[in-house]
């Protein structure tokens, strides 16, 4: 992952609203939520999430597919999973020993099941 996109991302989550957002989303897991649903949860004005999320998106930390009348909102685990990986690439010096205790946390698969 890019040094610009690694920014981008973690300047998404850098707001309260959005680390919000995001939370749930990964709670939700690959089911993922309408904005109408999570904008209940969060107890944050429709509006106001749809710009928050419009921000999740452009960073690629989730993605909204049309399910009939509805957008589905789900966080986009692989990309994730990529930001975390180039977080620790250089952990323990480059050397690697520390990945075997991180593995678990970076394998989305092994978290969500099939994401495809």
């Amino acid at each position: 992952m890019e040094d610009q996109d690694v920014i981008k991302a973690l300047a998404a989550l850098a707001q309260t609203h959005r680390l919000k957002a995001f939370r749930a989303l990964v709670v939700a897991g690959p089911a993922g939520l309408t904005p109408g649903v999570l904008a209940e949860r969060l107890g944050i004005p429709a509006n106001t999430l749809s710009f928050h999320l419009k921000e999740l998106t452009h960073a690629g930390l989730v993605g909204a597919t049309r399910e009939s009348r509805h957008l589905i909102y789900r966080v986009d685990f692989t990309r994730v999973q990529a930001l975390l990986a180039t977080l620790m690439a250089d952990c323990c010096a480059g050397d690697g020993s520390c990945m075997p205790a991180l593995a678990p946390t970076l394998d989305a698969a092994s978290c969500c099941g099939s994401l495809t």
